[in-house]
This record gives structure tokens, C-alpha cells and sequence, in this order.
């Protein structure tokens, strides 16, 4: 369903009611009774998820599963899945110049990327009330998986120039496959750039937020949101981050998201950042509820932040933390008003 994006900001920057957004689909995994297995293989399952915790929570936006391992499958990398945890990428594809010049960019039917897709079209039918967020991997971090994370951080110092043959390979990928989320009626996308969260800023600039930022310029406008995630330590990168043109900037639980926040436009829309293992997945009710509320106090004064977990919500999490968190934001809310 398209949507205007960009009155959806503004409703989100004058509104005196804190939104949240989590990057949370597994819930739903569990709510519609799948495994992780099925949502990541098959997409009527996919988008149901999505949907669940739709009809469940009262999100500001629904985002889609964040599997980084569907674009490296989509480029030849062996893939490892689980019933009970995200695909991971078992074994690099590329690891010289001979290697990354001979890698071809694979075509949107490769892999299980018109999977995604189509998941994200059933969902963007589906859901009507609020904006469907896609997700993909950031070209650092495809790099990194078909390169190894390891081994592209020394490459970067000794072979830039096949560090940049690979960023511009994985770019072109990722462009047509953000369009293709675009086209499918997705109203913005999660990039998922955590590896760059281990580089200097003056790297993560050359190495990542120069391609993001070519993504950003082929597919945000008015109707369609970008959405940067960074979950390493982005407190020197948030610049860097902004340079990207991203409409939205999304931190993890290392963030220093206040500070964060004071070197950001007023415009710039800030999602982040409550830890989505230590306190959503192993807290209880009372733990959550004093961390959400703490989080949500600590940035009133900022009307651009969106309340969020600093990453995926992993599986397994108990439904009754998802509901504290929740109740925490109504009365954060209540109050509000």
C-alpha cells in the first residue's frame, strides 16, 4: 500500500505520544504456532508473522524479518537454518582480487530473495494502518559475510581497491533488490549495517556510508522511508551515519543513544535502542518495564525519537515481556497527555 512517508514523519514528530517501532517479527513466529525455519523459507508464513504482531501490538510500523543471510545465498555463500534461530552464513565465497573480480551479481530469483519480496507484498496488502517496513543487509556487511568479517577488516588497510570492487558488486545487488521491496508496495526499508560498527569513522565513511548512501539516492522519496541500523559501537560514527541521507537512523544498545541524539537533526527520525537479549529476552515483566520507562524518560525532550529494541528481537523471547514493554509505553503515554 503506498503511503505518504514523509507526512508519516511529520505525524510522528508532532505527536505528544511516544511511537515505537521494535524490530520484532519473531513474536509473531511464535503467535501464529511456525518455527523460524518455515517464516524464512516460505513467505505466506513470513508475512502472517508480521501481520500477528500487527493485530497483537500497537506498533507505529510493522518491519519484516532481519535475516542477514538472504543476500550472501543470493551471491553462492552456504547458508546454515534452524528451527529455533536465523539462517547464519557458514563459508565466505570470494577471498582475493581473482575471486571478487569473477563473482558475478546474481539476478532478484537467486537464492530466497523473491521470497522476501513476495513477503513483503503479501504483508504490505495485509496491513493498512500503519507503514510495512522491508529489511536488508548494508554492503559492508554482505562484504563481510562473503568475504569474512575477519578478513575484510585487514583488507580494507592492504587491498582497498578489492574491498571496493566487492562494496560496489553487493551495492548493485542491494539497489535493485530495495527496489524490488519498493515495488512490491513496502513503505521503507531497514538497512542492516552492523559490521561497520567495528570501523573507524574516517572507514566507515569509505567503506559503508559511501554505498548506503548510493541506496538512499536510488530509492527514498516521498513514499518510500530508508531506515539505517547500526548495532556496533556507533557513538564516533553517527556523522557518518547521517551522511548517508537515511531518513531515519536506528541504534543499538552500545549507543550512547542521548548523545546520539544531541548531535542529530531535529528531522532526523531516531529509533533505538533498548538491548534485545539482556533485557527484553532474559528480564522479566518488572526489568523490562523499569528499562522501557527509563529509556522513555531519559529522551522526552527529543520529539524525533522512536522507541525501539537496539536489534532484532531474537526467538524465544516470552510473550509477557513483549506485553511489559507495551504497557510501559501506554503509561508512559498516559501520562504524556
Amino acid at each position: 500500500m503506498q503511503r505518504d512517508m514523509r507526512k508519516w514523519k511529520e505525524s510522528v514528530l508532532a505527536s505528544k505520544k511516544r511511537l515505537a517501532v521494535p524490530i520484532m517479527t519473531q513474536p509473531g513466529i511464535t503467535l501464529i504456532g511456525r518455527n523460524v525455519s518455515d517464516a524464512v523459507t516460505i513467505s505466506a508464513v513470513h508475512a502472517d508473522a508480521v501481520r500477528a504482531v500487527a493485530e497483537a501490538y500497537p506498533t507505529g510500523a510493522s518491519t519484516m524479518i532481519m535475516d542477514l543471510s538472504v543476500e550472501a545465498e543470493a551471491f553462492g555463500a552456504k547458508v546454515r537454518f534452524s528451527d529455533i534461530e536465523v539462517p547464519t552464513v557458514t563459508e565466505r565465497c570470494v577471498s582475493d582480487a581473482d575471486s571478487v573480480n569473477q563473482l558475478a551479481v546474481p539476478p532478484l530469483t537467486a537464492g530466497r530473495a523473491r521470497i522476501y519480496v513476495e513477503a513483503s507484498k503479501i504483508a504490505s496488502k495485509a496491513i493498512v494502518d500503519r507503514p510495512v517496513f522491508a529489511g536488508c543487509i548494508g554492503p559492508f556487511s554482505l562484504a563481510a559475510r562473503l568475504f569474512d568479517v575477519t578478513e575484510i577488516l585487514t583488507a580494507i588497510l592492504i587491498e582497498p581497491d578489492t574491498i571496493h570492487t566487492l562494496l560496489e558488486k553487493a551495492t548493485r545487488f542491494l539497489v535493485s533488490y530495495v527496489l524490488a521491496f519498493k515495488e512490491a508496495g513496502a513503505n521503507g526499508i531497514v538497512i542492516a549495517e552492523p559490521v561497520a560498527g567495528v570501523l573507524r569513522e574516517e572507514h566507515c565513511t569509505e567503506f559503508s556510508s559511501h554505498y548506503i548512501k548510493e541506496i538512499v539516492s536510488a530509492a527514498q522519496d516521498d513514499h518510500f522511508f530508508v531506515i539505517l541500523h547500526n548495532c556496533g559501537d556507533t557513538d564516533t560514527l553517527v556523522q557518518s551515519m547521517l551522511g548517508t541521507g537515511a531518513a531515519g537512523l536506528h541504534f543499538g544498545n552500545r549507543c550512547n543513544i542521548i548523545a546520539a541524539l544531541q548531535q542529530l537533526p531535529a528531522d532526523t527520525l531516531v529509533f533505538g535502542n533498548l538491548d534485545p537479549v539482556g533485557v527484553i529476552k532474559s528480564g522479566d515483566p518488572s526489568s523490562i518495564t523499569i528499562q522501557t520507562n527509563r529509556l522513555l524518560h531519559d529522551t522526552r525532550p527529543f520529539r524525533n525519537y522512536v522507541l525501539s529494541s537496539g536489534c532484532d528481537v531474537p526467538p524465544g523471547v516470552p510473550m509477557e515481556n513483549i506485553d511489559a514493554f507495551f504497557r510501559a509505553l501506554a503509561q508512559f503515554n498516559d501520562e504524556a497527555m
